[in-house]
């Protein structure tokens, strides 16, 4: 018996990544990809960059700008954790509540579900000292912070801030379609509870590239200016991030959940991509090689790149880009 209404088959993306363990290949990463040239035109596509994806906190530059169009004056330090997603540092945390503080706000005042640092040597050191999982240490504080604050500032309701139809939240989605050159697709909950806008990766692209190229003293400059100049409160010690924003001059980086990446250069140039299957294992081999085909030539892309896979206590494999 057949059948008339069945569905097209839908091809699967194509491998960005492999891990190959021991000479064999146990496994694959698909997904999309896009870089742009200096002018802002593609210059390659891997898979369907065009379609819809969910930045996650590969938008918070956006939810940043939208924060200082809304009134809030923030700079330096507290501008970049406004963008972060941080490892739960210490001077993470202490940032965090003082921004709170300098509000009339208290960690109480945060919708983050309760959470342990993201960064697992900072997790295994607060678990040791006794304490247990807290709003505050959750990887987004520092933006929710941001938030509550904008919202105090301008008088708006701190309970409902996380509400899509909340006006900071309007604002929010207003800055990610302009940024990005395209119409948000869908609305949906991050993992951190705030309202997420679907974008196509093309579209993240230009918006990174849009922050870096922006003008001086604008809400998206000033997000680029203070998340490239403190890039440790961006992400932590001991991330990609942080490193490639320390080590490549005017590059400006931010991953996202479920495996998503976006960077822009100086000059314009940029990339985005997300692993389909959301693996973080193969954020920074793919990194790493579209970084290579940027153009980016310093030490820091091989060790965003590098991925060992071990066998017992030896080194037996690695995770590596396909394309």
């Amino acid at each position: 018996m057949t059948s008339t209404d069945a569905s097209p088959a839908i091809a699967p993306p194509p491998v960005l990544a492999e891990v190959v363990r021991s000479g064999f290949t146990e496994g694959r990463h698909r997904g999309s990809l896009v870089l742009l040239a200096a002018d802002g035109s593609v210059e390659r596509a891997i898979g369907d960059p065009a379609a819809p994806v969910f930045p996650r906190s590969s938008n918070k530059p956006m939810q940043a700008a939208a924060i200082l169009r809304a009134g809030l004056d923030l700079s330096g330090e507290r501008l970049a954790l406004a963008a972060a997603s941080h490892s739960g540092e210490p001077f993470h945390l202490d940032l965090v509540r003082t921004v709170l503080a300098e509000h009339g706000l208290s960690a109480d005042d945060l919708q983050t579900p309760p959470d342990l640092p993201l960064d697992p040597v900072e997790a295994e050191a607060y678990l040791a000292a006794g304490h247990v999982r807290e709003r505050i240490t959750m990887n987004c504080s520092g933006k929710h912070a941001a938030m509550l604050a904008v919202c105090v500032r301008n008088g708006w309701d701190t309970a409902t801030y996380l509400d899509p139809a909340h006006p900071l939240q309007v604002l929010v989605a207003q800055a990610v379609a302009e940024a990005a050159g395209e119409p948000v697709a869908a609305v949906g909950t991050d993992g951190c509870g705030a309202p997420l806008m679907a974008i196509g990766l093309t579209g993240l692209a230009r918006a990174f590239r849009s922050f870096v190229l922006a003008e001086p003293g604008s809400a998206e400059r000033r997000v680029a200016d203070a998340m490239r100049a403190h890039p440790a409160y961006v992400a932590g010690t001991r991330r990609a991030d942080t490193w490639l924003m320390s080590e490549v001059p005017g590059a400006l980086s931010k991953m996202g959940a479920e495996a998503v990446q976006a960077v822009a250069l100086a000059d314009g140039r940029a990339l985005a991509f997300k692993i389909d299957d959301g693996s973080a294992r193969a954020l920074g081999p793919v990194l790493a090689r579209a970084l290579a085909l940027l153009g980016v030539d310093a030490p820091v892309v091989a060790r965003i790149g590098r991925a060992p896979l071990l066998g017992g206590a030896a080194e037996v494999g690695e995770i590596r880009a396909t394309f």
